[in-house]
């Protein structure tokens, strides 16, 4: 059976030839289907007869002929803070966009399927175990409504991708409304083509920031709508645990959406210090300095805007993004810890629960939800659950418990409803990095029943749901020793 697609022209090939190469997939040796991904095929409109036979073919490279040609981007970035001159889509290349029911454009990429002229140190292919990462955690990231990438389909092969070792070729289809990055940017601007800098950007607001158009300066408008987007990036991030591992500016989306999922990891043990990525000996990306550089990522693009907007709006819509992270991270903790209201001593409250969370390492994501059992009142008994996270209760947990019991007094604040309020937005069930390998393992002898078992479990991470009672249990002790590198 053939298959029934019918993809445009993507929209990025309106821009010149120079921002892009065109490019042949390398087809894969008898691909066949890891995971197919039909609730994101229904929500954009896909027929449902789409995975068959030949859309294997197309969706693994492996497809005699595509139509339209695929095309891979440049682009450059600060890679550990070093600006590499040129990279690109390198694993990547763009197949051409979809309409779904509601007008909206979706890019269709696939990422695996062979050497691209910004193929660095690799041969474009991708792996198996890096490519179920990619596939559920973007999916499991659209189910806890934090922006992102999505992904719709994986293919696999018995073709031998050497990383460390020999593994197994991968190809994954992953949707966006765009996949331009800061890099995007970077590399005009450090190549002197400045002139297309307004290029790159009138592209944006006209497929993306339309209402940027009525304003003074439309550019200095994008800048701010990118930032604002950014900050509550990673403050979304940051309230459910989720370590990136490598922002790099080539791995920032100027949609603000969540990209490049590579060597990331939810908190088991709160630690807010906590490295993801093996390879980050200096903890650039560690947890508690994601908001930092992420406002350095945004300095390298407010750089670019240079010959577009003067260096002093830019600079105070810098100096802004503190502010602009605090004020959606402070939003995203009262609601997570069921307040009602803000008030001036907010930032201390968090802060100091942390502090006793850091010194037992606390599991995070059942910390909350376990929070949400406790009473009103002073000598209502505190929730054994929550109790057993801390192996007995800290003298700092205890008068913290205390100052937050008061906060719900004074707001009123009824049980009933605030459990309810923080089980909506206390997700009981994340992408745990244990749970992953245990997918991963079943997946290289060719089970893939639990990749299909935790994407069913992560589509609703805040509804119990019995089947997955095992998903919702804190990671074992041999899950410390789990090693996730940039090669992930």
């Amino acid at each position: 059976m053939t298959h029934i697609l019918s993809l445009h022209t993507p929209a990025f090939a309106q821009l010149p030839e120079s921002f892009y190469r065109r490019v042949s997939p390398e087809p894969l040796n008898q691909p066949y289907w890891v995971a197919q991904n039909h609730t994101l095929a229904a929500e954009i409109g896909m027929p449902s007869e789409m995975f068959s036979d030949g859309m294997l073919a197309y969706l693994s490279g492996s497809a005699a002929h595509y139509d339209p040609a695929p095309i891979a981007s440049v682009y450059s970035g600060h890679q550990f803070g070093v600006y590499v001159r040129q990279l690109g889509d390198g694993r990547a290349m763009l197949l051409g966009d979809w309409f779904d029911p509601a007008g909206g454009r979706w890019e269709w990429q696939l990422k695996g399927a062979g050497k691209t002229p910004y193929s660095r140190f690799a041969d474009g292919r991708a792996v198996l175990r890096s490519s179920i990462r990619e596939y559920l955690c973007s999916e499991a990231m659209h189910g806890l409504g934090i922006p992102t990438t999505r992904a719709l389909a994986l293919a696999g092969s018995d073709d031998a991708v050497y990383r460390e070792e020999a593994e197994t070729a991968a190809v994954v289809t992953r949707v966006a409304p765009s996949f331009i990055r800061f890099g995007h940017f970077e590399y005009l601007y450090h190549n002197g083509r400045h002139e297309q800098i307004a290029t790159l950007a009138d592209f944006l607001i006209e497929h993306h920031f339309p209402d940027c158009r009525q304003a003074e300066n439309p550019y200095f408008a994008l800048f701010q709508q990118i930032s604002q987007r950014t900050a509550d990036l990673v403050a979304a991030w940051q309230s459910v645990g989720f370590c990136h591992g490598v922002l790099n500016t080539d791995n920032m989306s100027v949609l603000g959406l969540t990209i490049d999922y590579g060597p990331f990891g939810f908190l088991d043990a709160y630690d807010r210090r906590h490295i993801c990525n093996h390879s980050d000996t200096g903890g650039r990306y560690a947890y508690n300095e994601q908001p930092y550089v992420v406002h350095w990522n945004l300095s390298r693009l407010a750089s670019c805007l240079l010959p577009l907007v003067s260096e002093s709006a830019l600079i105070d819509e810098l100096e802004r993004f503190p502010d602009l992270f605090q004020t959606a991270y402070a939003n995203k903790m009262r609601a997570k810890l069921g307040l009602q209201t803000e008030q001036k001593g907010d930032d201390e409250l968090i802060a100091d629960m942390f502090t006793a969370l850091q010194s037992r390492k606390i599991d995070f994501t059942l910390y909350f939800r376990h929070l949400a059992d406790v009473g009103n009142r002073h000598d209502d008994p505190l929730p054994e659950a929550l109790m057993a996270l801390f192996h007995g209760p800290t003298e700092s947990f205890i008068a913290w418990i205390g100052r937050y019991r008061g906060r719900l007094r004074a707001e009123n604040s009824d049980p009933a409803a605030r459990k309810m309020q923080m089980h909506a937005v206390n997700p009981l069930y994340v992408l745990r990095n244990y749970l992953l390998e245990q997918a991963i393992a079943q997946a290289k002898n060719g089970d893939y029943r639990e990749i299909e078992r935790l994407h069913r479990c992560l589509q609703n991470p805040f509804a119990e749901q019995k089947a997955f009672a095992d998903f919702a249990e804190a990671a074992p002790d041999w899950a410390a020793q789990i090693c996730v590198s940039c090669s992930s």
